[in-house]
């Protein structure tokens, strides 16, 4: 499908959908977890529904109670290996979230996922459960889905290296379960903050863990139990970035309902950069509002902790005074696409001045005229693509659009809520 976006500015509020990263720690969680557990407000996407088949094939069962939460009945731990292969479609969150869980399980579990998620290697994570008594492979031998887990984690001493921070999120949650205790040394780790989110649900559930201030060793005792919890899902800043971009790029004021700047996720620091951009921002108890100036003006910021705003923020550097450095984020290109190269390979269509570098990108102010343009079957990539077509002179069409439903359904919908023209078309 393609996205059709012409030129203009934006007014209005709109409502944020929960938390991608969230959802997902609080659905495997719950799974883990004693009796039943209740998620408020959770995000409704493809992804999501990929993390709910995962965590009902290891034995859960999850229920909506209404329009607005899910129920999970938990295993207490005593998780079943799936049956059949479970296919995570396009999350490699669940898929790298899950892996330590179902290592947990006696028997096998094998994960697969699209073509994208086949080319995500979970070697480290693999390695690591090995070396803790799990059975942990890759069926074509090349680190990447289809991979088979499970076999009982012992626990015991790893290092490991995580240029994704969910290889160490999936060990900090599932290890606690594990038989015996477990101490994990990361010499290296992209993406703190999600790592941040997930010591948090750890913390809010009682479990026991020690760990270095820079996140370079931690300790969890094994043994332990999940509590079943009722935890509401805050707005995720991931899927607002979109909409803080778009308004700084158009100059226009818009009001984000539900976001929650004392929350943990780490693509809140959108929020600073585009105030340091030259954007107006006022943090309310209800969200926040955003005014764009009449021009931004470039700057130099390190992405290695918010990797998942680099698409967007490519777009607002390319619409910057001056030059726009968006560095320290090598990750991106072992997302969904090579979103490096991908982004410098598109805003070029739209005649952006973009210099690619190895961990990332380096824009200079450009006129953008619409085109044409590949939004690669990436969420991330068509959504800011579609951004830049609001400030782009003429109409953009944006192909493979029915991507964004892997984490925002909602995106084009919403778009127009706050006035954009934007079009949806086969």
């Amino acid at each position: 499908m393609k996205l059709k976006v012409t030129r203009g500015g934006l007014s209005g509020s709109v409502t944020i959908p929960g938390s991608k990263s969230h959802t997902i720690r609080g659905l495997i969680i719950g799974a883990l977890a004693d009796g039943t557990s209740v998620l408020d407000r959770p995000l409704r996407s493809s992804d999501t529904e990929s993390c709910i088949r995962v965590c009902e094939a290891l034995g859960a069962r999850v229920a909506a109670a209404d329009n607005r939460k899910w129920l999970i009945q938990g295993t207490g731990g005593e998780l079943q290996a799936a049956g059949a292969p479970v296919d995570v479609g396009n999350s490699g969150t669940t898929l790298f979230l899950a892996m330590t869980a179902a290592a947990l399980a006696p028997g096998e579990t094998e994960f697969t996922g699209d073509e994208q998620t086949r080319r995500r290697p979970a070697g480290p994570l693999m390695a690591a459960l090995r070396s803790m008594g799990a059975m942990a492979y890759s069926r074509h031998g090349n680190q990447c889905a289809p991979l088979v887990v499970g076999g009982g984690l012992r626990g015991g001493q790893v290092s490991i290296e995580c240029p994704t921070s969910q290889y160490l999120s999936s060990l900090l949650i599932g290890c606690p379960l594990a038989q015996g205790d477990t101490v994990i040394e990361v010499p290296l780790l992209n993406e703190k903050p999600y790592v941040g989110m997930t010591l948090g649900w750890l913390d809010a559930l009682g479990m026991e863990w020690r760990g270095a201030g820079d996140f370079s060793r931690f300790e969890l005792r094994g043994g332990q139990r999940y509590p079943s919890f009722e935890r509401a899902v805050p707005a995720d800043f991931s899927s607002a970035t979109f909409f803080l971009v778009a308004a700084a790029v158009t100059g226009s004021r818009l009001f984000l309902r539900g976001l929650d700047m004392q929350d943990t996720q780490g693509d809140k620091a959108v929020v600073g950069m585009l105030e340091a951009m030259g954007c107006e921002v006022q943090v309310e108890a209800g969200g926040i509002t955003i005014e764009g100036p009449d021009r931004l003006r470039g700057g130099t910021f390190d992405l290695n902790a918010t990797p998942d705003a680099l698409p967007a923020m490519a777009v607002a550097g390319c619409l910057a005074r001056g030059e726009t450095r968006l560095l320290n984020v090598p990750q991106a290109r072992a997302k969904e696409t090579d979103r490096l190269a991908v982004m410098g390979r598109e805003l070029r269509k739209l005649g952006a001045e973009v210099e690619e570098l190895p961990d990332g990108l380096i824009l200079s102010e450009s006129r953008l005229t619409g085109a044409e343009v590949d939004g690669h079957g990436d969420h991330r990539v068509v959504m800011a693509l579609a951004v830049a077509g609001l400030a782009a002179e003429g109409a953009t069409a944006v192909s493979t659009a029915e991507a964004a439903a892997v984490t925002f359904p909602d995106f084009v919908d919403l778009m127009r809520e706050v006035g954009a023209e934007i079009e949806l078309s086969a």
